[in-house]
């Protein structure tokens, strides 16, 4: 297997993950959680965790503040990832996932302290200057970044080096106004974010394929990848008009899922797989994710284990 090139991630809203267990979620009674499991979280620090458990070369970049930023990056050594931490203000948030007896689970985040405009100023220097080859910025913005962070810091690095996982407003700009001149390498939508932005023209993967070829022919990012959620993923390119199906697996917890797979598809990248490699790791280590507890992601094995279930399909670009 060709080694892999070292891989930057940037978390500029990271989580205090707890994950736990109640019997029933019901309002007025005080709930009894069990089974706490407080984990580092944040979309790049779980993309981070991925890298490594799969045995790549990662560097976590991560604004970190207060007393829960000093725990939560405490949490990052602890699991052993190499961190370049970024004094954010206020506190670092937390988030919760709560599971009941019926299997159900409830996702509640925190939006995190706001930040001024030079703060954002001093990070993207910050991360551009220890920035790999590859850099991934994965996850939510904090109050008071720009929507044109991730074309600010696309641009900064030049084509085909920046991954991009967002949300919000920072995902509307990219899909609305791209800019051939910070144009990302990848950009990945979770399955509700390109149900509501591709409306009648995702209904079937052929459809997801066209929307997301769209994409790329406006200048979007060179590759959009689309997540089907049980589906599995479609990629697309110039090029290439790809779909990976996972195995039919037991969801335990979707938390991490759509890092997970980002992280295996970035490390595939980095190891000079093409591109339908890295759709069929990714997808096999989202699988792994979900049949996982809580917040955990998942392990090599069973990525290695669900990857010949995969099947991967070629459409006609």
């Amino acid at each position: 297997m060709p080694e892999q090139a070292p891989i930057l991630t940037v978390t500029l809203n990271p989580a205090l993950d707890l994950s736990a267990r109640v019997d029933e979620m019901v309002a007025g009674p005080k709930l009894r959680l069990t089974n706490p499991v407080l984990e580092p979280g944040g979309g790049g620090v779980n993309v981070a965790r991925a890298i490594k458990e799969l045995g790549g070369t990662v560097r976590a970049w991560v604004a970190h503040g207060g007393a829960t930023g000093a725990q939560h990056l405490g949490l990052m050594r602890d699991a052993g990832l190499v961190v370049q931490s970024f004094a954010a203000p206020g506190e670092t948030r937390q988030s919760w996932a709560i599971t009941d007896q019926a299997g159900a689970q409830y996702r509640l985040q925190l939006p995190g302290a706001d930040w001024p405009k030079d703060q954002e100023i001093r990070a993207r220097a910050d991360i551009i200057a220890c920035a790999e080859h590859l850099v991934i910025l994965s996850g939510s913005q904090p109050p008071g970044v720009s929507a044109g962070f991730p074309q600010a810091l696309a641009h900064a690095l030049g084509q085909g080096r920046l991954i991009v996982d967002t949300s919000g407003a920072a995902l509307d700009l990219l899909l609305e106004q791209p800019d051939p001149k910070a144009r990302p390498l990848m950009l990945r939508l979770d399955q509700s974010e390109a149900s509501a932005r591709a409306s009648d023209r995702a209904g079937t993967v052929a459809d997801s394929l066209e929307f997301a070829q769209q994409l790329v022919a406006r200048g979007v990012a060179d590759i959009v990848c689309l997540a089907l959620g049980a589906g599995g993923s479609v990629l697309a390119s110039r090029d290439a008009r790809l779909h990976c199906q996972p195995p039919n697996v037991r969801v335990a917890s979707k938390v991490g899922a759509g890092d997970s797979f980002t992280g295996a598809f970035a490390h595939a990248l980095a190891r000079d797989q093409d591109l339908g490699e890295a759709l069929t790791l990714g997808t096999a280590a989202a699988a792994a994710a979900v049949m996982t507890e809580g917040t955990a992601l998942f392990s090599a094995a069973e990525v290695a284990r669900c990857l010949p279930e995969c099947h991967l399909t070629q459409h006609v670009a």
